[in-house]
């Protein structure tokens, strides 16, 4: 195991963008935030079901009233 320092180590510069920054168009974060949203939506409609108001149920009549 060699602990002598290097001098050919080269380091990459930093990329200072904020990474979840509010971006239009299809970059990287807005995927991210395609996401998120998409995350948020299926928790609504999971909590909106239990709820008692089955928008599926409701549209296929698979129980009735």
């Amino acid at each position: 195991m060699n602990t002598e320092p290097r001098d050919n180590v080269s380091t990459a510069e930093i990329n200072g963008a904020d990474r979840n920054a509010f971006l239009f168009g299809f970059t990287p974060q807005a995927e991210i935030w395609n996401g998120r949203f998409a995350m948020i939506g299926f928790i609504a409609y999971l909590l909106i079901d239990l709820a008692g108001y089955s928008v599926v149920r409701d549209v296929l009549k698979l129980v009735t009233r």
